[in-house]
């Protein structure tokens, strides 16, 4: 049941291919069925395909799409993995001609900061840190080394950057670690310098399909073609209306160097829009138009029109927040809905917060999303820690958080003086800690309490080539002293049960991988928030960003005021064009009901400030819009049903509680 340009996208098999697909244009179906169709035929076996995407909750959906679509064992040995994932599937092979052991850590982003911390000049702020932070990740998501950053540099702040990166490095090389951007920047050197190692990657991996093309760096650029060699067997899907990452490294000028890179490249575009109402498309579109287009498209939709898009013009903040409150709370009463039907999407998290006094006051279940990450919360990272240094006896960041959880008689002078001599020695804390010649100089009861640790450590490693990843972890669980620790922090009440819990579901996830310890430690590492984000029936609060692949019956998009959306400091950087891709993916998240909401004025340091319209509400065809604001007859009677369903909400709810 493909559409034509579908079925020309699946039905290409030879050479390069890109897809350009509009939002909510089935372009997941896309690279399910080119997989089956690959396999099916017999050009490609599954284990010489690899689909690449950007998180690991897309691919974990691509490879149940795929076991659906494919029976049997045929899918056995397709890679379905992101391209940090990819990297670090090259890494751990080839780790040798990497110049890393095996057992290498992945530092995430709280380790890496605390390094470059550490080799920042004493006092420099956090702005300092975070700029150096900043550039050499894009160093490194450009695939320079530090010599290349170096050579690059065209300021001071850029030139300090490149110095601290070269030492930065060298850390991670005595650590036998690599961080996040490495993961792309280590597998592209390989690749680009060595020909037979590539063309044993290219004999591995004979068809590639990139998803979300349009996110791409340099760097993961040049590793698809590095990956692809002469043959260019590849299929890329993305569309550039939705991109909106460059702040962060995505470079949407890969759509155009494919065709430059690639001559021969077939561009194809989907159009058809399987999600949203006809109405919401042509705003959408009349809006997306005022961007240059290499590769013009035109989204439809064979839905009906759906009810007009609704613009609402608010007094303030607050005002705006309860009218959103409200007006789901009505559509949800009226059309018996599950809550997870409707989303709040703005252009910043600190929006949320009158949102979220609103939504409580009219007791509607919400769920803020970027929250405090899973594998970010403290108990978690001290496991995983354990995990890391039994793993690395070279991973200093490691040993650093476990020799202190749970605390010990081991404070801050005692691996001050470990490091001095473990410096002496050139050898990490955890080898110099084995030592007895360095143990014996520390003082006696701080001694004993790292001599104690480190052969608990020993004994664990021990344990790690016979045990299971789960099983190890249970062993580190029991003999850690983690539980005991936290129940003489918490008691047993709820704060203790709540931990208790994380690391019983860390347990679970653990739980029937095969990889050794260090390398499911280092695929864990990769995860991110939104991969283990589960709202449940909720109301759903998120940035306009995290909002991109999803899709809900009713979006309301609060803010649109021009210095909001579009932001100010990306108007200052001359990024409309990217500002206004950030309203079209809102816009088309909604399948039938959209509603856009600006104010007129905020209270800022004190003081009222006018605020004007988003310039954007400006695109919006005036025949797909009602505009709510003034004293029409047809607004105030809208008004007066919303706040009779309103009032009798929070009567109900009294009612409930005086119960």
């Amino acid at each position: 049941m493909l559409n034509p340009q579908q079925r020309a996208a699946v039905d290409t098999t030879e050479g390069p291919v890109l897809v350009l697909a509009g939002a909510g244009s089935g372009k997941t179906r896309v690279i399910t069925e080119k997989i089956a169709h690959l396999i099916a035929t017999g050009r490609v076996a599954a284990k010489h395909i690899a689909a690449i995407t950007f998180t690991n909750k897309a691919a974990k959906e691509m490879r149940e799409r795929v076991a659906k679509r494919i029976k049997g064992d045929a899918a056995e040995g397709l890679t379905v993995c992101t391209f940090h994932s990819m990297g670090l599937k090259i890494l751990q092979i080839e780790h040798e001609a990497a110049g890393l052991r095996r057992g290498f850590s992945v530092f995430d982003a709280d380790d890496s900061a605390a390094q470059i911390r550490d080799l920042l000049p004493k006092g420099a702020d956090r702005d300092t840190l975070e700029s150096v932070k900043a550039l050499i990740s894009r160093a490194k998501n450009e695939g320079l080394d530090p010599e290349g950053a170096a050579a690059a540099a065209q300021s001071p702040r850029e030139r300090e950057a490149a110095d601290i990166y070269g030492h930065y490095q060298r850390r991670l090389s005595a650590f036998n670690a690599v961080d996040f951007d490495d993961l792309i920047r280590l597998p592209l050197k390989l690749l680009e310098e060595n020909a037979d190692l590539a063309g044993g990657w290219r004999e591995r991996l004979r068809y590639l399909l990139v998803d979300e093309y349009q996110d791409t760096n340099g760097a993961q650029y040049r590793l698809l073609k590095a990956l692809a060699g002469p043959k260019a067997n590849f299929t890329c899907v993305g569309d550039d209306d939705q991109s909106i990452y460059a702040w962060r490294g995505a470079d949407p000028e890969n759509i155009m160097r494919l065709g430059r890179d690639f001559p021969q490249l077939r561009v194809i575009t989907l159009e058809q829009n399987y999600r949203c109402a006809r109405r919401i498309l042509r705003a959408a579109n009349a809006v997306i138009a005022n961007n240059p287009h290499e590769h013009p498209k035109q989204l439809w939709s064979e839905h009906d029109d759906g009810p007009p898009i609704r613009v609402v013009e608010c007094d303030n903040n607050e005002q705006e927040a309860e009218r959103v409150a409200a007006e789901i709370a009505f559509q949800q009463e009226r059309d018996k809905r599950p809550w997870h039907d409707f989303a709040i999407l703005f252009r910043g998290n600190h929006q949320s917060k009158p949102l979220e006094k609103a939504l409580q006051m009219l007791r509607v279940p919400y769920h803020l999303s970027g929250g405090t990450a899973f594998l970010d919360r403290g108990e978690v990272k001290d496991a995983m820690a354990w995990l890391r240094l039994i793993a690395n006896p070279d991973d200093d960041a490691a040993f650093l958080r476990a020799v202190g959880a749970p605390k010990r008689e081991i404070g801050q002078t005692t691996l001050a003086k470990l490091s001095e001599l473990a410096g002496q020695l050139h050898l990490s804390l955890g080898r110099a800690a084995e030592r007895t010649d360095v143990v014996s100089r520390l003082a006696s009861r701080p001694g004993a309490a790292l001599d104690g640790f480190t052969r608990l450590v020993h004994e664990l490693r021990s344990q790690a080539g016979r045990l299971t990843a789960a099983d190890l972890y249970r062993q580190v669980i029991e003999h850690s002293g983690l539980l005991p620790a936290l129940r003489a922090e918490h008691g047993e009440g709820p704060a203790y049960q709540r931990r208790r819990e994380n690391l019983e579901e860390l347990a679970n996830w653990l739980d029937g991988e095969r990889a050794s310890p260090g390398d499911l430690v280092a695929q864990l590492s990769l995860l991110s928030h939104s991969d283990r984000d589960n709202p449940g029936n909720t109301v759903r609060l998120m940035s306009l960003h995290a909002a991109k692949g999803l899709e809900f019956h009713a979006v309301f998009m609060i803010g649109a005021e021009d210095g909001l959306l579009p932001h100010q400091a990306s108007l200052d950087e001359g990024r409309l064009e990217e500002e206004r891709r950030l309203m079209y993916v809102g816009m088309t998240r909604a399948k039938r009901l959209l509603q856009i909401s600006h104010s007129r004025r905020a209270r800022r340091y004190g003081e009222l400030v006018k605020l004007e319209p988003s310039r954007f509400l400006a695109e919006l065809p005036d025949a797909e819009v009602h505009r709510i604001g003034d004293n029409s007859e047809q607004d105030q009677s809208e008004k007066q049903v919303r706040a009779e369903t309103h009032m009798a909400r929070i009567a109900a709810l009294l009612g409930g509680d005086a119960g």
